[in-house]
């Protein structure tokens, strides 16, 4: 594709961009954008003790040790880019937009820049993310870690991420997104994820935010046949909001994926969670996860759609949740919806308090009432 055509494209996705800037979302809270900054100053002295400690709380070793590669942003500035494997390439995606003028047959492919005002600002308003591609029969020993860390104080860091597994391929990706304890601001994470024809993306993501931000991730993902995608979504420190509904696309025959998170929010942290796989294809298959614990005034609502398109599929819901105090509330809201004659989708939920008499039955062995607690929620 010639450059002047890529310009072209990015062009015209601003213009739509900039008619969706005031939609509202159609799930969760809104937020008035007015209220972030939408510049920062280069860092100096990036890499301090206090990054390096909450990178660690997140999964992220900034030593490289044990990973195939890393990719580190500070509030809008890519500043780490590092490959220390064969077959894998790690860059911010402003580089790999420069780079290659193929990715535009992927930018906003699994996604709409006019979604929301949340889309609509991460195009107008780009503060760097990633690109991260395993080549072709390539198989990752070792997994490709990303951090995404804000630090100036109520700040938009408005990333977009693309991931490309090709053909054959297999890939982890440990994503790690932090503030400082104390934090205020606007985290908005566009990903693309593409998986070629038999390939394999492992994707776990570690949020360790403060009462004070607000997180909207976007996030979409296409498959092919058979291709596999695994999402562990683990989050278990609060925030002001959070809403995320990942959309997977099983386009291929025999595709498969997998979305489990792990929620645990306390003091008046709001989690709108959830996931929606499509299954389009002969044999696609989907399993969508939610364990959550809501405590002080914390709610929580997940959410699950699973829509069957074509004969011979398979997808599964299943939430489970504990209150731990009367004030917080979670709510599951699974959604099945069959579109094709030979399938098969179900659901199960459970919320509620833990038993009284669970608690009783192990302090009756000899555990306190804190131990018994604890090995129920574990």
């Amino acid at each position: 594709m010639p450059s002047g055509e890529r310009v072209s494209q990015l062009e015209r996705l601003k213009e739509r961009a900039k008619e969706a800037l005031s939609k509202p979302p159609s799930i969760g809270p809104d937020l008035d954008l007015s209220s972030f900054k939408l510049e920062s100053d280069a860092p100096k002295d990036w890499m301090t003790d206090d990054l390096v400690e909450r990178a660690q709380t997140v999964g992220v070793d900034l030593s490289g040790k044990g990973r195939a590669g890393t990719y580190l942003q500070l509030d809008h500035y890519a500043m780490l880019e590092k490959v220390t494997a064969g077959g894998v390439e790690v860059m911010s995606i402003s580089r790999a937009l420069e780079t290659y003028d193929w990715l535009m047959d992927y930018y906003w492919k699994a996604l709409n820049v006019d979604q929301d005002k949340f889309t609509a600002l991460a195009e107008l308003k780009r503060t760097e993310g990633y690109f991260i591609r395993a080549k072709k029969g390539a198989k990752i020993e070792f997994p490709v870690q990303a951090c995404l860390y804000m630090r100036t104080p109520k700040i938009a860091q408005n990333v977009h991420n693309v991931i490309i597994v090709e053909e054959g391929a297999e890939l982890h990706v440990i994503t790690g997104c932090a503030t400082p304890r104390r934090a205020e601001g606007l985290h908005i994470g566009i990903s693309e994820f593409y998986v070629k024809k038999g390939g394999k993306l492992t994707f776990t993501m570690i949020h360790g935010w403060a009462e004070g931000v607000d997180v909207r991730p976007r996030t979409g993902v296409i498959l092919e046949d058979g291709a596999e995608f695994i999402s562990i979504y683990v989050n278990l420190n609060p925030v002001r909001t959070f809403q995320s509904m990942p959309h997977v696309y099983l386009e291929g025959v025999n595709s498969k994926a997998n979305l489990t998170s792990i929620v645990a929010a306390s003091n008046r942290s709001y989690f709108d969670v959830g996931g929606a796989a499509y299954l389009r294809a002969e044999g696609a298959r989907a399993e969508i996860i939610s364990r959550t614990i809501a405590k002080d005034e914390a709610t929580i609502i997940a959410r699950g759609v699973i829509i069957g398109e074509a004969d011979h599929v398979k997808g599964h819901l299943e939430c489970r949740g504990i209150m731990l105090t009367p004030s917080s509330v979670i709510s599951a809201i699974p959604q099945l919806e069959a579109k094709a004659k030979d399938l098969e989708l179900s659901h199960e939920a459970a919320v509620g308090k833990i038993a009284e008499e669970e608690i009783q039955y192990l302090m009756a062995r000899g555990f306190s009432e804190e131990e018994a607690t604890s090995i129920i929620i574990r």
